[in-house]
């Protein structure tokens, strides 16, 4: 834990302590060394857990895009066998934001996919920061296909700030081919897992998230828009993002609360970042536990569970028009106390 740095701004009350760490570990020789350093070792992991046991929603948000936060590609890789990936849409090109392909899970041959955002300027820019084109969602469509066929389970992992919104993309029909996706997942005659491994943004992410079973790392969010877009709309400046972030509770642990995802996943204290190993075997822990259980069903009850899963999500409720004004005047009241200004 001492070797990564704190480089979150709520973790720099940590900063100081992990320097003297340092410092005290290359005096090794020094007397009462040895008990001074776990000392310091035991205070550090303490107030550690003190600081993520009590994240706030925009805490949260940052752990979710640490800049060493595992992708798709180490889950991958540490949980899977023989991944073979498979490129193209068979109609455009290969989109290397979203990947996938075959492995082996629990001796069984099962499709994977997965946003992948990329580390570093040359990598982000290939993977296009996990912003997926619609040919890599025509490649998720292709590929889910072959599931269905085959009869291989599908495993899908969730890491995008949202589907890529340019001009090309929009002509080549990134909505359309989103929402075939939802409509090809609905229906899939296999067991469907998604895990949201970091950020879960808006139909970016819905594109691979119709499963009979949606989990969630511990400090990944999952929003309809990212917080940046969302004080754009209701705020018009995006420096409103911690608030927006607030408003629409996207954390792991405020989510489970909405009955939308089925499962949180633990994570090591201080996020996966610090440790991607313990992290993958949570996961497939995880994922071991809900394919079994999934499997108990016929692909005809499994049918009847995702669609009243999907079904039975929001609550509603009639107002009458008096009630509705009070709605409004409500959240204007709000918006004026929060940002001071009543051009709504």
């Amino acid at each position: 834990m001492e070797a990564l740095e704190f480089d979150l701004e709520f973790e720099k009350p940590l900063m100081e302590l992990a320097k003297k760490i340092r410092l005290m570990q290359k005096e090794k020789g020094e007397p009462g060394n040895p008990t001074k350093l776990q000392e310091a070792r035991e205070e550090l992991s303490s107030r550690l857990q003190e600081i993520y046991a009590n994240l706030s929603t925009w805490e949260t948000v940052q752990v979710a895009r640490h800049k060493a936060r595992p992708h798709a590609a180490d889950y991958i890789h540490l949980i899977f066998d023989d991944f073979m990936e498979l490129h193209g849409d068979r109609a455009f090109g290969d989109d290397a934001a979203l990947i996938g392909g075959l492995a082996t899970f629990n001796a069984e041959t099962v499709i994977v996919l997965g946003h992948q955002k990329g580390r570093g300027p040359k990598e982000q820019q290939l993977h296009n920061f996990g912003m997926p084109h619609p040919e890599g969602y025509r490649k998720a469509y292709r590929l889910m296909q072959m599931a269905g066929k085959f009869k291989f389970p599908l495993i899908c992992f969730i890491d995008t700030p949202g589907a890529f919104p340019g001009l090309a993309d929009e002509e080549r029909g990134q909505a359309e081919a989103i929402a075939a996706n939802l409509t090809l997942m609905a229906r899939l005659p296999v067991p469907i897992i998604a895990v949201v491994i970091g950020e879960g943004g808006s139909g970016g992410a819905l594109g691979i998230s119709v499963a009979d079973r949606l989990l969630m790392l511990s400090y990944s969010i999952y929003t309809v828009a990212s917080p940046e877009a969302a004080a754009s709309i209701l705020w018009r400046e995006t420096s409103f993002a911690p608030q927006a972030a607030e408003a629409m509770r996207i954390s792991a642990r405020e989510i489970i609360a909405t009955g939308i995802i089925d499962g949180l996943v633990p994570e090591p204290v201080g996020g996966a970042h610090r440790n991607p190993v313990l992290t993958a075997s949570f996961l497939k822990t995880a994922l071991k536990e809900h394919m079994a259980d999934i499997k108990k069903y016929s692909i005809e009850e499994l049918l009847e569970m995702r669609y009243q899963k999907f079904r039975s999500i929001g609550n509603f409720q009639r107002h009458n028009s008096a009630q509705q004004k009070g709605t409004i005047l409500n959240f204007e009241r709000h918006f004026v106390a929060s940002t001071g200004r009543e051009d709504t």
